[in-house]
């Protein structure tokens, strides 16, 4: 996750990716997003992105689909990432490191990792593992590295659903920890003050949380048995390559995640639970 996840990321806030959807007709930055991630889907429903994205306020979503499949196809869209992805990390990388052995190899760690999973129960990842592999080994790993987030986030929501913890509670939580700021929280999933605030007195009222917005000791507990379920329910990602292929994997990563962090490609301070640089 830590050194995964940038990489993957660099698609969220690639100049590359807004310009390739804005050329299809997509309208706004969010509706490109949405679009992007959820073209693997083929044209879902808003209810269903929604539901799969867990954190994103219903009404959010719905601004965005299904009004970008009657600007785009999903197939269009997967398209265009591809396309995007291919000038984003050729710049943010360069053509030396895109073209090196080490991204090759990269690649095919990756992807035997998504071949070999299996993703019953895990609707984006299943998605994301249904897409045809790149042929360019930088776009290959980053196609993988994608399906292994998505595996990782499907279990991640089956992790909070378990412990009781709406998509609204769930922001709440992460902002009382202080792992992100709460304003982007907030805004950037599309929950108003009212439903901020209903979330935090429900929290409040389970002891999650006290009245300075501030995680408990219950609160801190809770949301670490979720982290460490999500960190169980992720290992079959890797079962295919075993515990060598991982720590191989994660050694050709790092200093692709490094470069990616220091060229300001993703932000350090971001809403995606990455903390950077690692502890």
């Amino acid at each position: 996750w830590q050194f995964g996840e940038p990489v993957h990321a660099v698609t969220y806030y690639a100049p590359e990716r807004r310009a390739a959807t804005d050329a299809l007709g997509l309208k706004g930055g969010w509706m490109s997003y949405f679009g992007c991630r959820a073209a693997p889907l083929g044209a879902a429903e808003a209810q269903v992105v929604a539901s799969l994205f867990y954190v994103f306020a219903p009404a959010m979503v719905a601004r965005s689909i299904p009004d970008a499949w009657r600007c785009a196809s999903p197939s269009d869209l997967l398209h265009a990432r591809a396309e995007s992805m291919d000038l984003a990390l050729r710049r943010v990388l360069g053509d030396d490191v895109v073209r090196s052995d080490d991204v090759a190899r990269a690649a095919d760690l990756a992807a035997a990792a998504v071949a070999g999973c299996d993703m019953a129960g895990r609707p984006l990842g299943a998605a994301n593992q249904a897409v045809a592999a790149p042929e360019e080994p930088h776009l290959r790993l980053w196609q993988a590295l994608t399906a292994i987030r998505e595996h990782r986030g499907d279990g991640h929501v089956h992790s909070l659903v378990t412990a009781g913890i709406t998509p609204a509670h769930a922001l709440v939580l992460q902002a009382a920890s202080g792992r992100s700021p709460e304003d982007g929280l907030r805004a950037n999933r599309g929950w108003s003050d009212d439903e901020w605030s209903t979330a935090a007195d429900e929290l409040r009222q389970r002891g999650l949380v006290d009245g300075n917005g501030r995680l408990t000791t219950s609160g801190a507990e809770l949301r670490q048995r979720v982290e460490d379920e999500t960190d169980r329910l992720a290992e079959p990602i890797v079962g295919a390559i075993g515990d060598d292929g991982a720590e191989e994997l994660v050694v050709l990563l790092r200093p692709l995640a490094t470069a990616v962090m220091e060229a300001d490609a993703v932000p350090a301070l971001n809403n995606m639970g990455v903390p950077w640089p690692p502890r």
